[in-house]
């Protein structure tokens, strides 16, 4: 795309090099799982450490209540100090409020301002942190009554073991949901993205092959709707199918131009290498009449052709058009061009005045075409009826012959090009002449429609709006 600083294998920005949708998915969807990994195995760590603690902590309490029923008479001091050992039961002393009646021993767990005031009954009971023969160690500090504190301390070996068996456990996990978020991401992104890759597939080779045919396999359609990418898939099919078409009526176009321009152009030669010295006075004035005919045959299908090929109307052109003005000089027009058919036209008083944004010459052009239909269908004699009424958001212009009318099996195609019905393939005209008006109608957001007329011929109803209704001409490209 153009402006966008995006190149293959380039950066952007100086960021980071520019990778594929698959890969951005996957580390997308890969770096999600593992984020949500990594957080339970930290949580589930925390919850461990924290209940081993808690543990160790029930066991002091429950080590500090044994020491004060045995050792409540015992003098300040150490009354149990096997500490060395893992298996040893929990070091304890007492320690009184005031430092003159320690013992002349030394304390085996340390002594703290905040020992003397447990004991004092100032302070509440703690627990603390400590190295003990070597070992890192719990102590809880509590009062025991009479002025003096219990100290209580165990080796933390078996929290530590825990704690490092949980943290290895869960890290071992946590590795192992990290490349399983790998895979997952990879599986992920590659089933999902594998509409897509199908649709590019198929779009590289409608572009490799020209070939619109070609259509995207859709999986079976759910009861609970299609999700986005299949939706994506079923628009892409559709707008292949509007491309076949495209394509089919582009070429039909084309086989049927040259189809209809092969005949005047045939009838040209001939007469153009006619040897003008065998022909009589009157034979060569038979055969400037032809040269003429087919010459405005060809002009006239060759204009059509120019009209079709434009897609909006110009801007410039674009006028607020009195339609009742419009219809009769059309009409005025149609007469002098079939004198043979009588045309009756009625138009309504509160049309009058009513206005339409268009371009006069384009809206004159569609009524010659749709009047021109209707007196080749007429009956010798009979009426060309053309009706101008006013409804409700707009004007409904109605011409209606008296004809055989359109076959049903006609009726969808009275629109196409080239398309001329059984019926009418021995009369004049080249069959562009509705595709022409129906153009011209939709690029002035007016509806045009063909069916049969009560009472047997052809009814052809336009409906335009007004102009206060009609937000400029439509930019509207037709098969």
């Amino acid at each position: 795309m153009r402006g966008l600083p995006w190149r293959r294998g380039g950066r952007r920005g100086g960021g980071w090099p520019r990778r594929r949708l698959r890969t951005r998915l996957t580390l997308a969807a890969s770096a999600a799982v593992a984020v949500v990994v990594v957080g339970v195995c930290a949580a589930a760590f925390l919850v461990i450490r924290q209940q081993l603690l808690h543990q160790l902590d029930l066991h002091l309490t429950q080590s500090a209540r044994l020491a004060a029923q045995q050792y409540r008479q015992e003098p300040p001091g150490v009354v149990q100090g096997e500490c060395r050992y893992l298996a040893a039961p929990a070091c304890t002393q007492l320690v009184p409020a005031r430092a003159a009646d320690d013992p002349a021993g030394p304390y085996l767990l340390p002594v703290t301002g905040a020992t003397r005031q447990v004991a004092a009954g100032t302070r509440g009971p703690f627990y603390s942190e400590l190295r003990l023969a070597g070992h890192r160690a719990r102590m809880l500090t509590t009062p025991l009554g009479a002025g003096r504190a219990l100290q209580v301390a165990v080796r933390a070996d078996t929290v530590d073991q825990g704690v490092r068996q949980a943290a290895g456990l869960l890290g071992a996990v946590g590795a192992a949901g990290v490349v399983l978020a790998g895979v997952l991401g990879f599986w992920v992104s590659r089933t999902g993205l594998a509409p897509v890759a199908r649709l590019t597939a198929t779009a590289e080779r409608i572009a490799a092959t020209r070939d619109a045919r070609h259509r995207i396999e859709l999986p079976p359609k759910r009861a609970d709707g299609d999700d986005e990418i299949t939706r994506l898939a079923a628009a892409f099919n559709t707008m292949l199918g509007e491309l076949e078409k495209s394509v089919t009526a582009q070429r039909r176009l084309v086989a049927d131009a040259s189809h209809e321009l092969r005949t005047p152009l045939t009838a040209l030669r001939a007469n153009l290498l006619a040897r003008s010295d065998r022909l009589t006075a009157a034979q060569r004035e038979r055969a400037a009449g032809g040269l003429g005919r087919q010459l405005r045959e060809v002009t006239v299908l060759v204009n059509d052709l120019i009209e079709l090929a434009r897609e909006e109307e110009p801007d410039p052109l674009v006028e607020d058009v009195r339609l009742a003005s419009v219809v009769a000089h059309a009409v005025d027009a149609a007469r002098d061009h079939w004198p043979d058919v009588p045309f009756r036209l009625r138009i309504a008083h509160d049309t009058q005045t009513g206005t339409v944004a268009g371009v006069p010459a384009r809206l004159s052009r569609l009524l010659s075409s749709l009047l021109d239909n209707a007196a080749k269908f007429s009956p010798p004699g009979r009426p060309v009826e053309v009706t101008l009424a006013r409804t409700t958001g707009g004007t409904v212009l109605e011409i209606r012959d008296h004809g055989p009318g359109i076959a049903a099996e006609d009726l969808p195609y009275v629109f196409d090009r080239f398309y001329r019905a059984r019926t009418a393939r021995a009369l004049p005209g080249s069959g562009l002449g509705l595709a022409m008006a129906r153009q011209i109608a939709r690029a002035h957001h007016a509806d045009l429609t063909a069916g049969q007329a009560p009472g047997g011929g052809a009814l052809f109803r336009l409906r335009t709006p007004d102009s206060a209704a009609s937000d400029g001409l439509s930019q509207v490209s037709y098969p």
